[in-house]
């Protein structure tokens, strides 16, 4: 995407003041019959925020109005931008979406509807809320994609006005538009959004770095602009000469954030940045983007590896253009876009450019129906998100495919396909079907075999050899990118892991009822075990096995169900004297007994805590019993606990009222922004909590972010959400995870 700053092209940053002012901007565009229903839209929108005022002071209905301007200038339909004066009315009113349906349509009612849904969404915590929040607006997207762009403009109009939000709002509000609303904007292709909602973001979640980068972008102004009059001068000269090709050139500084990403991922000073000038030209047809682009190379000399052609390779979100780098005059670097006019709209608009009322009919726009199939990407999140089971694992399946930029690569007929950058021939095999992907062994690499961790690369000729023997490995989720291959990978292994639960958990049962001396196919059927089944929630046999199979179910507990009196004895008898004898055992060792659990009331026996998950007072934890050795305790969602024989489980709790006296340790993973001070800072809310440090590992990443294992000391669950509140309350806290010891 390009990084001009051009937003003010296209969004008109001034508010407008009143209806009738937005209705003025409106003309030309709209029909007659279209703009009165948008002034309907208006004093319903007024009349239902009467009273209601923002912290600017302002009334209410100013904020609606703004994100109505902002979709206006997107030249939307006009069913959205009238969305976009309803949108905060169900939410915020005694407004329903029955009354909006009645009064604006069906349409309207459900875009207000898809906004509002996003809008509610309440979570435990930031991880979470991003990944939920993605989730939602990817499943609006697959609805109607005019609900993320009513949202994308709401959180642009409450970026403008952030300034009167309090301060630790205002970081946490801008970092979330920079992780989660300026990466969709960008990939739905609308340059415009993405570039101010990059800038406004990097001013309030970083703003010493901001205002000393726009202090010193500002003392240049003077000699930048007539450095961009000159070339403008020189390239229309050099043009006018050479083709007789209608053209327009515009120049401007890139923007701000596009800058520091510079810096940042250079590790150089603003002085060392020298490509910061971007000019554009316009033309006519695709013959003369690369006429122009002969004139260019003909007048500077352009820099080897700085020339993209994304109008023969379009991006993922349906930009086109050619970029080249050359040497300008003054020897300064200056990237030059050459592109249509058509090519400028989708540029600037994305996938907002769908909406062309010149050429659609006057009629209900809500029944139009958009044709993803420039779009691949959405529909592909969509599928991932029908098949990622929690909000987590759908946020680190699509990231890398949403936010990250992109590499071509060609297959052996010579088709051009995109990946997110560090993509492996896996994610090339699941590219071209999943039966290739769960079946690839090796691959060639511009003819030479590479390993399948090996990272493609912008041109590679990539042909993937396959086995009807290979099966996908766990192990590929470490080095595969893509949302598609990890999702495929992740259900072949459930797949697996469900056959292997279904037979071990059929080996248990059997297992159980011979000790009862009973045949487990005599009593597993018939109408009461059919009921029991149901009760447990299992829609058969096969589900019963798999639930035992991952320990979810006891297979004790089928047994006493659905044998009779006198065979459950057996077990009964059998069940208490093997804990018996355990907790004789460990009786006899009290010198290492702890008071922290304790089994029927019993305290006083021998209790080893597992190692891999590390419970604290407060988890919800289940113990497994050893002769000679007492009872292990473990977290209930530790998954090493059910490598045990269920039959060994046992139902533990804490102890009431009791806490660790010297606390229990615990590995913590911190993600924040790789920012000076900031370890520091955390080491010092540790202190101030009373938590002991015992050992920390700190690492940064390629994205400027760090990643911190500190193995610490707490007391019990509730100071554990003590400290993790203190951590994220830290500026530039990413979030706060508890995590197992591997």
């Amino acid at each position: 995407m390009s990084e001009f700053s051009s937003s003010e092209e296209v969004i008109d940053e001034k508010s407008p003041e009143s209806i009738e002012e937005l209705l003025e901007r409106l003309v030309g565009h709209y029909s007659p019959e279209e703009i009165e229903i948008i002034k309907q839209a208006y004093e319903f929108s007024e009349k239902a925020h009467e009273g209601q005022i923002r912290r600017s002071g302002e009334p209410y209905i100013a904020h609606p109005l703004s994100v109505a301007a902002i979709l206006s200038d997107l030249k939307l339909d006009y069913t959205t931008v009238a969305t976009g004066l309803l949108h905060d009315t169900v939410e915020d009113t005694d407004v329903t979406l029955e009354d909006i349906s009645e009064r604006f349509g069906e349409s309207v009612a459900n875009l207000v509807d898809g906004v509002t849904k996003i809008t509610q969404m309440r979570f435990r915590n930031t991880h979470e809320k991003q990944g939920e929040n993605i989730r939602k607006m990817i499943v609006a997207m697959g609805k109607d994609v005019r609900v993320v762009l009513v949202k994308i403009a709401d959180r642009l109009h409450n970026m403008r006005t952030l300034t009167h939000m309090p301060f630790k709002k205002q970081s946490r509000i801008a970092v979330e538009t920079l992780d989660i609303y300026a990466p969709l904007a960008s990939r739905l292709g609308i340059n415009s959004l993405k570039v101010e909602l990059e800038d406004l973001s990097f001013r309030y979640a970083y703003p010493d770095m901001y205002y000393e980068l726009a202090q010193k972008v500002a003392k240049k102004k003077k000699e930048r602009e007539k450095y961009i009059e000159d070339v403008q001068r020189l390239l229309s000269k050099e043009i006018k000469s050479r083709s007789k090709t209608k053209f327009e050139i515009s120049g401007r500084p890139k923007h701000l954030y596009s800058i520091y990403k510079k810096m940042n991922m250079r590790s150089i000073d603003y002085e060392q940045v020298y490509d910061v000038l971007a000019f554009r030209v316009c033309v006519d047809s695709v013959p003369e983007c690369y006429e122009i682009l002969g004139v260019v190379h003909a007048m500077w000399k352009p820099i080897p590896g700085r020339f993209k052609d994304f109008i023969a390779m379009p991006k993922a979100n349906n930009y086109q253009s050619l970029h080249t780098t050359v040497i300008g005059p003054q020897a300064e670097r200056i990237e030059i876009q050459i592109r249509t006019d058509e090519m400028h709209v989708i540029a600037e608009r994305g996938i907002a450019a769908h909406w062309n009322y010149k050429e659609r009919s006057r009629g209900e726009s809500g029944s139009e129906e958009m044709d993803l199939g420039k779009y691949n990407w959405l529909r592909e999140l969509i599928n991932l998100h029908k098949q990622a089971d929690t909000s987590d694992e759908f946020l680190e399946t699509i990231k890398t495919d949403l936010f990250e930029s992109e590499i071509y690569v060609f297959t052996p007929k010579g088709e051009v396909k995109e990946f997110p950058e560090g993509a492996t021939p896996i994610d090339f095999a699941f590219s071209v079907h999943t039966d290739v992907g769960t079946s690839v062994v090796a691959a060639r690499v511009n003819g030479k075999l590479v390993p399948l961790k090996y990272k493609l690369q912008n041109g590679d000729n990539v042909e993937v050899i396959t086995s009807k023997n290979q099966t996908p490995s766990k192990d590929w989720l470490n080095f595969c990118v893509t949302g598609r291959a990890k999702s495929k990978i992740r259900a072949h292994v459930k797949q697996e892991q469900r056959i292997r639960a279904l037979s071990l958990g059929k080996e248990i049962v059997e297992k159980t009822f011979r000790k009862h001396g009973a045949n487990a196919s005599k009593y597993l059927k018939g109408e009461a075990f059919e009921s029991y089944i149901k009760d447990q929630g299992c829609a058969g046999l096969d589900e019963l096995y798999i639930k035992i199979g991952y320990g979810k179910l006891m297979p004790i507990h089928v047994a006493e169900a659905v044998l009779p009196k006198q065979e459950e004895k057996v077990e009964e008898d059998f069940s208490e004297n093997f804990i018996s004898r355990a907790f004789k055992s460990a009786v006899k060792k009290k010198k290492k007994s702890s008071s922290l659990v304790q089994v029927d009331g019993m305290s006083d026996i021998l209790v080893r805590f597992a190692k891999c998950c590390n419970p604290i007072p407060g988890d919800p934890i289940m113990g497994f019993i050893t002769i000679g050795r007492g009872l292990t305790v473990h977290r209930s969602d530790c998954v090493k606990a059910y490598e045990f024989d269920p039959d060994r489980r046992i139902d533990v709790e804490w102890s009431e009222g009791m806490q660790a006296q010297e606390g229990r340790q615990i590995v913590l993973r911190v993600v924040s922004y790789d920012s000076p001070g900031l370890l520091r800072s955390m080491t010092e809310v540790f202190a101030s909590m009373g938590v002991n440090i015992h050992s920390a590992q700190m690492k940064a990443t390629k994205d400027k972010k760090a990643v911190g294992n500190f193995d610490v000391t707490v007391r019990d669950t509730e100071h554990l959400s003590q400290v993790t509140d203190a951590l994220m309350k830290l500026k530039g806290i990413i979030g706060v995870t508890r995590i197992t010891r591997t």
